[in-house]
């Protein structure tokens, strides 16, 4: 069984503000236009536009006579998708696979905000990004500028709708502390349904997690992403919400480790398994660098052979990712790193 992410109790305690921040981050690899399918050669894109032989193609590249992004392109050049072509100065339009979908899971402080501008100049969550060579990243939903906790990032606009959009229904959970303890009356309240501003809403489940003297913890789901919706909720019953955290998005975990302010992406494996869990079969672009699938994220929930047996448990993703990472870097390493020769004897 994969080790649990960030646990609600560890919030509650106060471990999860005092982990230390020694581990050394993940270092993510470095990304150059190698031969796979969506970065195919220029002079076989030509020819097979039917311009002419790829020989003919290479000799109109050494010419001048193609521009790649209105820079003149030079003989073996690769190009990618949202690339802009012309041929003596004629556009010429391509179709050429999207790259494959990328997924960074950020653990957002307090204090940042969830956009590229801000008249304010207020700390953006993308300053932190890795560099796209095309396209950007997408946040999926927001948090707002007092809420801390996981943020997801894609490239790929089709994987951001499906796991933001309301209509497919995705469990947030967060962990909330509030000043004063819920009665029964606003907790029912909460759970069948609070007016808003722009509609009604409702948690989906609603836990209590202890606490000291006023401040007290709820763990608490919710299936939509509103501005501000939980913090509304609160205070539509009478309570202020004095801390948020998002622990989990989907089947996604905050992952253990993964310190405030740090990203990392997901590899893979929990690319393929959160694809599978937004109900898209196939994205734009292949999954780069996708092993076979864990079996546990191929495992049906079946019904129980008797009522004394448990329930199965949900397939949560990233859990352990940041581990998991780590250690195949230090693999990668150590095999990278020659042995050394033994002095021969005699």
């Amino acid at each position: 069984m994969s080790k649990p992410g960030i646990q609600f109790d560890e919030i509650v305690s106060g471990a999860y503000d005092t982990q230390a921040s020694t581990d050394t981050p993940v270092v993510p690899p470095k990304r150059v236009l190698s031969a796979q399918p969506e970065t195919p050669k220029l002079h076989k894109v030509l020819a097979q536009s039917g311009l002419g032989s790829r020989l003919d193609m290479e000799q109109l590249i050494a010419d001048g006579k193609v521009l790649v992004n209105d820079q003149a392109a030079h003989v073996g050049q690769r190009i990618q998708y949202g690339d802009r072509i012309k041929v003596n100065g004629k556009p010429l339009f391509v179709r050429i696979e999207p790259p494959p979908p990328r997924v960074i899971a950020y653990h957002k402080p307090a204090g940042e905000i969830v956009s590229r501008d801000d008249p304010q100049s207020r700390p953006t969550v993308f300053r932190k990004l890795p560099r796209l060579q095309t396209g950007k990243w997408q946040s999926v939903g927001r948090l707002d500028l007092n809420t801390e906790g996981l943020l997801l990032f894609t490239n790929s606009g089709e994987l951001a709708n499906k796991l933001m959009h309301p209509r497919f229904g995705l469990e947030r959970e967060y962990a909330v502390r509030v000043l004063g303890h819920l009665s029964n009356i606003e907790k029912a309240k909460l759970l069948e349904g609070v007016q808003l501003e722009d509609g009604e809403a409702r948690f989906g489940s609603l836990e209590e997690g202890g606490g000291e003297g006023v401040n007290c913890w709820y763990r608490v789901t919710i299936q939509e992403g509103r501005n501000r919706e939980v913090r509304r909720m609160f205070e539509a019953v009478g309570h202020a919400v004095s801390r948020l955290i998002r622990i989990r998005y989907g089947k996604m975990l905050l992952p253990r480790g993964l310190k405030r302010g740090e990203c990392m992406e997901l590899d893979g494996v929990d690319t393929e398994q959160l694809i599978r869990s937004a109900g898209l079969g196939r994205v734009s672009g292949k999954t780069a660098g996708v092993r076979a699938s864990s079996p546990v994220a191929n495992v049906r929930a079946t019904r129980p052979a008797n009522k004394s047996a448990a329930p199965a448990k949900p397939d949560y993703i990233g859990a352990d990712s940041l581990t998991r990472q780590r250690r195949d870097q230090k693999t990668k390493t150590s095999r990278s790193k020659a042995l050394p020769r033994r002095a021969k004897m005699g």
